[in-house]
């Protein structure tokens, strides 16, 4: 399923440079550009208030934007940079660029684990350690997946989860070229070794497998 795109609302700004940006800010806005795609540039502005929400949410620079301008066709950007007040650490500019849907991007897709009461690790008592509740991936603009799915069924104490072991969705790939760790079932602190030696076996070559990372 593809991930939906959220809605980034700007106006276009009246003129540029500093001294319109300046006013900009003044009028409770933060200034900004839009540019690639092969058009030209896009004078913008962003209400203070509402581009300070969506900062402290967090992945502002990370996250596939529908950018709305009155009198403008909607267009995807992401955002290439956040200018801050040295001082007070407040957005003062930013500057988003157009993609294409068949642009390649990196972006971070979210972890789901499913099925957690079906892993007999859990059940004994074992403790999901996520190493990695999101995964940066390199995705198509037009295609973005909502989330990755880890099925814990069947997994076991010191089970180890790992990126070749989700299924990825179709033309994406891992920004790392390498099979890292996602999450690990960890033995219980309670659980000594004649309990469960098996499970204490596994959940060693889980951490080594965790060290190597």
């Amino acid at each position: 399923m593809a991930k939906e795109i959220p809605d980034l609302v700007a106006q276009e700004r009246a003129g540029t440079g500093k001294g319109a940006a300046r006013a900009a800010r003044r009028a409770g806005m933060v200034p900004g550009v839009v540019y690639g795609g092969d058009v030209d540039p896009v004078a913008i502005q962003i209400p203070f208030n509402e581009l300070l929400k969506k900062l402290k949410a967090g992945q502002f620079k990370s996250t596939l934007w529908n950018l709305k301008v009155e009198g403008h066709d909607d267009v995807r950007v992401i955002c290439r940079d956040v200018q801050r007040d040295v001082v007070k650490d407040l957005p003062t500019h930013l500057d988003l660029m157009r993609l294409r849907r068949t642009s390649k991007i990196n972006l971070f897709i979210p972890v789901e684990f499913i099925n957690e009461d079906q892993a007999p690790g859990i059940k004994k008592g074992g403790m999901l350690n996520v190493t990695r509740p999101e995964v940066e991936l390199v995705v198509t603009a037009g295609d973005i997946p909502e989330k990755l799915v880890v099925d814990m069924a069947g997994l076991n104490i010191g089970d180890v989860v790992t990126i070749s072991s989700i299924e990825l969705p179709k033309g994406t790939k891992p920004t790392i070229d390498r099979d890292f760790v996602i999450a690990n079932i960890a033995s219980p602190g309670g659980l000594s070794s004649s309990d469960d030696e098996e499970g204490e076996g596994e959940e060693g070559e889980a951490v080594e497998a965790a060290a190597e990372e």
